[in-house]
């Protein structure tokens, strides 16, 4: 079957479709699936807008919104992950993945599916040392912390993955695997993107999380974005016994959905033909998940992972092939993932703005019924009984000082810190700018939903490629043909954002404090995203 790969969308599903419209059109090629690496923007309404970690003059509405009220519906079934500029607090509803739209199926925190027999694996986030050993405990509304935090990969997700045994044909992540551009044309990448030069020397750039999972997986095909550059790579596995049959698993990073750039690619790959054309759940995943669903946390606290170091009783999580069978038989046999989808916030209607809506913590139909079938937690549920407890716990201490003819005013129950002063306004991950060189053209950066301003796919379209059989390494394959002058790097300065306010939880609640701050980037994050005030539509 034909699958179409996508790298960073950054909202523009118009066009992204309109794309894959036009290959039919143009060549007969008709893609049986779309797969995106992250950076979807999954964007309802304008409180989802304001849980994207990225500068304000790059929140746009795009187009997501009109395939989510229904309006349009994606041509293609669509299956993505999550990247660093998302909106957080929508994708966070589906911790164990689900539709965020008719047709449009999110892969969660980690997940692995089935299409036509094809067994595709995803990671969604980046990766970030300080956040990597905490529990998923961020939650709307967020602050200037977990805004961020809360798209950074964590170890128990890696954790689950590690426990798979059975073969993967396909996998997503976001951000590189460490060490990846060693198997691939080096020397032109670094002529393209020399800013990689010293990340790549010292073999830093990239998720060392994602680099253990390819180790482990050895997924045929390995998908990945958010360098916005295209780069191909051959990796060849050692194997661990004479027995084993050679590896290997072809790499692809792909640009991101601009015009001009090269942002799809189009694979055949081997599948069931006596398969339906239903997306369905993976029998070794859902037990991986029953067997591990005992150390979910949601907590800031630092934790490891268990492992044969003499300090846990049990270190294998691992699955039988009598625990897989029980999940075929809860199921019936029937693997078809349900089309569920659920409406569970207001969407964007452009005749009536509201610049002041609020994100609030949502329970999710979907995810709801997904644990209650197969006996797992609903770390969203968790979330909100923890913060409970924790604000109980602290009325009652509140209580008893009171007691005790205590002169002191109690403060706000609250788990976050309240004191913002060590707070950087400025995030090394996110898009920025320099905004001394006044208003930008964005309008090469995004889709216009407006009718009257169709992009000129007919220009874009000479850089969509056909995969070749073999992904070997070449300067046309690893990399994106089109040249890119870089803007010299420097202090960029972040406009008046505002951040969402610090307070107990609540289903429905949040309000806006501002706050400004000036903060160098790194000149590797600055050269990546200059691209997007550099590209012109014709």
């Amino acid at each position: 079957m034909k699958v179409a790969v996508a790298g960073c969308c950054h909202g523009a599903l118009d066009k992204l479709y309109e794309t894959l419209e036009l290959l039919q059109r143009r060549h007969g090629v008709r893609p049986d699936l779309l797969l995106c690496c992250g950076d979807f923007q999954a964007v309802r309404n304008e409180a989802d807008l304001r849980c994207m970690a990225v500068p304000a003059k790059y929140r746009h509405m795009q187009s997501f919104y009109r395939y989510y009220s229904g309006e349009k519906k994606a041509p293609v079934l669509t299956v993505f992950i999550g990247g660093n500029h998302e909106a957080s607090n929508h994708l966070q509803e589906l911790p164990y993945g689900g539709w965020v739209a008719p047709n449009i199926y999110y892969l969660g925190y980690a997940g692995v599916v089935r299409f036509r027999g094809v067994r595709i694996g995803g990671i969604s986030g980046i990766f970030k040392s300080h956040d990597y050993r905490k529990g998923h405990f961020e939650c709307p509304p967020y602050n200037q912390q977990t805004i961020r935090s809360a798209y950074h990969v964590r170890n128990i997700e890696v954790f689950k993955l590690k426990q798979l045994k059975r073969p993967m044909d396909i996998f997503m992540s976001h951000d590189w695997p460490r060490s990846i551009y060693h198997y691939g044309n080096k020397k032109q990448l670094l002529k393209m993107k020399s800013f990689f030069r010293q990340e790549v020397e010292s073999n830093t750039l990239g998720s060392p999380a994602a680099s253990e999972l390819l180790q482990h997986l050895k997924p045929s095909y390995w998908f990945s974005a958010h360098l916005h550059v295209k780069f191909a790579a051959f990796m060849q596995h050692q194997t661990n016994s004479k027995e084993e049959l050679p590896k290997a698993t072809k790499f692809l990073a792909l640009d991101k959905c601009l015009p001009h750039r090269d942002f799809l690619q189009i694979i055949d790959v081997e599948h069931d033909p006596t398969a339906g054309d239903s997306l369905e759940y993976d029998a070794e995943w859902i037990a991986v998940l029953k067997a591990t669903n005992s150390l979910i946390n949601v907590t800031q606290s630092l934790w490891n992972m268990p492992e044969n170091n003499g300090l846990h009783a049990k270190w294998d999580y691992s699955v039988t092939e009598e625990a897989i069978k029980e999940v075929l038989e809860e199921l019936n046999h029937n693997l078809k993932i349900p089309c569920n989808f659920t409406l569970t916030a207001a969407c964007y209607d452009p005749s009536k703005p509201q610049k002041n809506m609020e994100p609030v913590h949502t329970i999710n139909p979907q995810t709801t019924e997904f644990c209650a079938q197969f006996g797992l937690t609903d770390i969203n549920d968790r979330i909100q009984q923890v913060k409970e407890e924790g604000s109980v716990r602290e009325y009652e201490e509140e209580e008893e000082e009171e007691e005790m003819d205590s002169t002191g005013s109690a403060e706000e129950p609250s788990e976050y810190n309240t004191d913002n002063s060590g707070l950087s306004s400025i995030n090394p991950d996110e898009i920025m700018l320099d905004d001394e060189g006044g208003d930008e053209d964005l309008s090469t950066c995004s889709v216009d939903p407006s009718p009257d301003h169709p992009p000129e796919f007919s220009a874009s379209f000479s850089d969509i490629r056909i995969m070749p059989d073999s992904m070997a390494v070449s300067s046309d394959d690893a990399m994106d043909s089109n040249n890119e002058e870089l803007e010299k790097s420097g202090v960029c300065k972040q406009a008046e954002e505002k951040s969402l306010n610090e307070r107990p939880l609540k289903r429905i609640g949040g309000n806006e404090n501002g706050n400004t701050g000036i903060k160098k980037i790194k000149r590797r994050n600055q050269a990546i995203y200059a691209a997007e005030d550099e590209d012109k539509t014709e």
